[in-house]
């Protein structure tokens, strides 16, 4: 069972070849350990950066919602 496993994540991520990078990691072998490096830190600042903007858009989105609320509170 677990050797299907292994097999289908295998297959899944050699189909897969372009999902996280936009880095050019197509100058080392697919299965070699410099290419897993090259795709997992890709994959680390595709999240940091999605992070960051989500991030971004939350305080900006709080600080208009409770800019509003401050102004509704001074017409009391």
């Amino acid at each position: 069972m677990i050797k299907k496993i292994l097999i289908t994540f295998i297959f899944v991520l050699s189909m897969s070849n372009n999902v996280y990078s936009n880095e050019n990691c197509s100058d080392f072998k697919k299965f070699s350990i410099n290419y897993m490096k090259c795709k997992a830190s890709s994959a680390k600042n595709k999240a940091v950066s999605a992070g960051k903007t989500f991030i971004k858009d939350t305080k900006e989105f709080q600080n208009k919602e409770w800019s509003d609320e401050k102004k509704k509170d001074e017409w009391n």
